[in-house]
């Protein structure tokens, strides 16, 4: 059936990603399944689905902190006695609709490092947290066993249901090593600057330091505040960014450096002089143990690394684990530091989301454990795109039910199932406009069909930009199958398709504006099955961007550049199934392309097609063609129209854009041809 690319343009894209954002087709051969719950969509009236979670409003760096050192101080009126789980939420009895999530510390042994996440997962899990006594002197072992008892018995009362691990530093060798003492178990590792490394650590000089230093002293406890703290250039650029003054930016700095010093007693109860020893100590057995099994861990694990961890090297550790583990993925912090879940800005949810790291179940399903940005992920999102929105001026235009074609959306179905089928331009330059104003004007969320390629997290080799691959996840796009498509329409989503994907969107030279779809009709009878509207639509600008001068024809004449694309073309899974011709599976490759100075974007959508009234048809497959030819001459004609139109366009270039909005400001709607 038909394809996608990725759904937001991102900033700084390589063509590399670009490339591989284009969408492929649909497997007509596989089989089809009946899918389960649909996407959690809130009714929004006349403006259709609201695509949004509730949003959760993110804490400051100084914040997290403060509530870190509230929540630690509690916990440490728990004394002596052995280690013990709690739960930080208010919830009921375990429940199997919702994974566990059981966190282990790091060097603190509060369990306090995830409090201000706890809102967001408390959501998605069921969150219970590892406290470790201050007195206590369990050794890592034991630590392991007991994990391993929390395991077994939450995998048995609940065997359908996976378990998280959420390991910071210490708890990060926890964690592997309870994965590795249990492979049989659905468990799955977050470790956040995970402590193997730890024979390499600044940490190992202050063994003989710490022995000698009186106990009142508590020297340790300013130099592991600071690591807490992270790095205070951060509050001098966020002060920047908001245009303070100098005055005022040096007031916040004191205040932040005075509410620091005010931590230091509670650091000193957590971690007196003898149990910083202790936690030392354990930390060299724990790597030791830990490195010496990391080879037979089968869990599926997400790295998370700092690039300013002044305690461990944790991105050269992150990139030694990311090889030696066999179901892992890496993502890299390089302005955080060691205590990564106390950073100003990170946020342990939307990396999971973005990731595609949550499931309910046994096997990730794409479509019932999609999680929809809350509107603060969708605005950093939106904000990190609005360059290419200013640059392209995109025109979208829409079909009403009397013909009349207006700018905006306003000839959009509101309800689905929708099918959006168009000609998928160089790159896919359109998607990001198409994406945003669907999203801006219309709150609604288009879900896509995309390659297998971004889906494929643990393949070793050649793989798109980790920031593309997480932003086409976060809007929603699915893996191309015919059972995603499937739940996709059974759950009355909008969905985007592109019969000539691959092909078409990385075509040769003078084939821009040419639709490649294949001989038979591939998503007209899962249509008619659901009874979908189908919007046939046409995006026209490419050759005002850029003109392809080295093409897939060229590149094949080269040895070098021939070897390339066959090895990428390899590593790729492919996606369309008994498909022969132009659209077959299509070599990847990166066609050059000579720049030129940015005309404008089109994109029209055509009258809605209705296929209510053809179930009769559904097995007459010269019906069912009749209505895909149908849609491809409607494409057609939607692309010879912008082609024509714009011609007309006073704002087509981007020098008479710019001059519009220094007169009439920059939030000022551009005006195009009259349609």
């Amino acid at each position: 059936m038909a394809a996608i690319g990725a759904p937001l343009f991102p900033p700084g894209f390589s063509l590399v990603s670009a490339i591989l954002a284009i969408g492929t087709a649909f497997p007509s051969s596989r089989p089809i399944s009946l899918g389960e719950k649909g996407t959690r969509y809130k009714k929004d009236g006349e403006k259709g689905l609201t695509p949004f979670a509730e949003d959760v409003e993110l804490e400051s760096g100084r914040e997290r902190l403060r509530r870190f050192f509230d929540e630690a101080k509690d916990l440490t009126r728990w004394g002596g006695g052995p280690p013990r789980w709690f739960s930080p939420l208010e919830s009921g009895s375990p429940s199997e609709k919702l994974p566990l999530l059981l966190y282990l510390p790091g060097i603190d042994g509060t369990g306090a490092g995830l409090t201000s996440h706890l809102k967001k997962l408390g959501k998605m899990f069921e969150v219970q947290c590892l406290h470790i006594p201050v007195m206590d002197r369990t050794s890592f072992r034991e630590l392991v066993k007991m994990a391993e008892r929390t395991v077994r018995s939450a995998n048995d009362r609940f065997p359908d249901r996976p378990i998280y691990i959420v390991g910071e530093s210490l708890g990060g060798c926890l964690a592997l090593a309870v994965a590795e003492r249990n492979p049989d178990i659905d468990l799955l590792l977050i470790l956040a600057n995970p402590a193997t490394s730890f024979d390499k650590s600044q940490m190992q000089a202050l063994f003989p330091f710490l022995e000698l230093i009186p106990e009142q002293l508590q020297l340790s406890c300013p130099f592991i505040l600071s690591l807490m703290a992270g790095d205070y250039s951060s509050t001098f650029k966020a002060s920047t960014e908001k245009g303070l003054p100098p005055q005022q930016t040096v007031g916040e700095l004191s205040k932040d450096l005075l509410t620091m010093s005010s931590y230091l007693s509670v650091l000193a109860d957590i971690l007196p002089k003898e149990t910083l020893l202790w936690k030392l100590q354990m930390l060299e057995s724990a790597s030791a143990y830990t490195n010496s099994r990391i080879d037979a861990v089968k869990a599926e694990t997400l790295l998370l690394t700092s690039g300013k961890d002044r305690l461990l090297p944790s991105q050269a550790e992150g990139a030694r684990l990311n090889d030696a583990l066999q179901r892992s993925q890496i993502r890299k912090f390089d302005d955080c530091g060691h205590f990564l879940f106390l950073e100003d800005g990170f946020d342990l949810v939307t990396i999971i989301k973005g990731v595609g790291f949550y499931r309910c179940g046994k096997v990730l399903d794409y479509v019932s454990d999609y999680l929809p940005p809350t509107p603060a992920e969708y605005k950093k999102l939106d904000e990190s795109h609005r360059w290419f929105a200013e640059i392209t001026g995109a025109v979208t235009l829409s079909t009403l039910e009397d013909g009349r074609i207006v700018r905006g959306l306003d000839g959009i179905p509101s309800e689905g199932p929708v099918l959006y089928v168009g000609y998928h331009m160089l790159l896919g330059l359109e998607l990001s406009p198409i994406i945003r104003q669907f999203l801006n004007q219309r709150n609604i969320l288009i879900r896509g069909i995309a390659h297998p390629l971004f889906f494929n997290k643990y393949r070793k080799g050649q793989t798109p930009g980790l920031e593309f691959s997480d932003i086409l996840r976060m809007v929603g796009a699915v893996p191309v199958s015919g059972t995603n498509l499937f739940k996709l329409l059974s759950s009355k989503s909008h969905v985007l398709l592109y019969p000539g994907g691959v092909r078409e969107a990385l075509h040769r030279k003078g084939e821009e504006y040419k639709l490649f779809w294949p001989e038979q009709s591939e998503f007209v009878r899962m249509a008619i099955r659901f009874g979908a509207k189908i919007v046939p639509f046409g995006s026209v600008g490419e050759d005002d961007f850029g003109e392809i001068f080295f093409d897939y024809n060229d590149q094949m004449k080269i040895p070098l550049l021939r070897n390339w694309i066959k090895q990428l073309t390899e590593d790729s899974a492919k996606a369309r199934y008994n498909t022969t011709g132009e659209v077959a599976n299509q070599d990847f490759h990166l066609p050059w392309i000579q720049p030129k100075i940015p005309g404008r974007l089109y994109n029209c959508f055509g009258k809605p097609i209705e296929t209510a009234g053809w179930k009769q048809a559904l097995n007459d497959r010269e019906k069912c063609h009749e209505l895909y030819l149908q849609v491809k001459s409607e494409v057609e004609s939607c692309l010879a129209y912008l082609k024509e139109k714009r011609e007309s366009d006073p704002y087509r270039s981007i020098f008479s854009r710019l001059m519009y909005q220094a007169t009439h400001g920059s939030a000022s709607e551009i005006p195009t041809f009259q349609p």
